[in-house]
């Protein structure tokens, strides 16, 4: 039998989330020196949840606040080998590369500042996600004015030239 539930990602509005699936006891070391060595002055926190041994939330950041938060939303998906990140003063733009590079980090799930919804299905054998709900669904296509804005707006942030 499965059952899969949905758990709303707490975070504050200024802030991102990063969740994803990892394995080894020094994930949430590697994720810390990924996150720090990314984006000057990044404020972050990480959980990850071990799906063997002690089965604890290792936990890791530079800020108490988004520590603690990335314990609760951990430990509310209760999905072993997960993470949660949540960080602000950067887009997950800046840090995606540094995180895909760490050797133990198998998937990621989601990188954003939307409102998500982890899916997770339990079984008897324990938690697992299985997606995201990551944001709104579209309104429809963008038309020429759409476009025009977009590439303002990239502009105006720096992202384009």
């Amino acid at each position: 039998m499965v059952e899969i539930e949905s758990v709303r990602i707490n975070k504050k509005e200024d802030e991102q989330v990063v969740i994803g699936h990892a394995g080894f006891i020094k994930t949430a070391e590697d994720l810390y020196e990924a996150m720090v060595t990314s984006v000057p002055g990044i404020k972050f926190g990480i959980a990850f949840s071990e799906a063997s041994g002690s089965c604890l939330i290792r936990s890791e950041g530079n800020d108490d606040v988004l520590i603690r938060s990335a314990e609760d939303n951990s430990k509310r998906v209760g999905a072993g080998h997960s993470f949660v990140i949540i960080f602000k003063s950067a887009f997950p733009i800046n840090i995606m590369n540094q995180l895909k590079q760490v050797n133990e980090v198998a998937r990621i799930f989601c990188a954003t500042a939307n409102p998500v919804e982890v899916l997770v299905a339990r079984t008897e054998g324990g938690r697992a996600i299985i997606g995201v709900v990551d944001g709104l669904p579209p309104n429809g296509v963008e038309g020429k004015g759409d476009k025009e804005k977009r590439h303002k707006f990239l502009r105006d942030i720096g992202y384009k030239k």
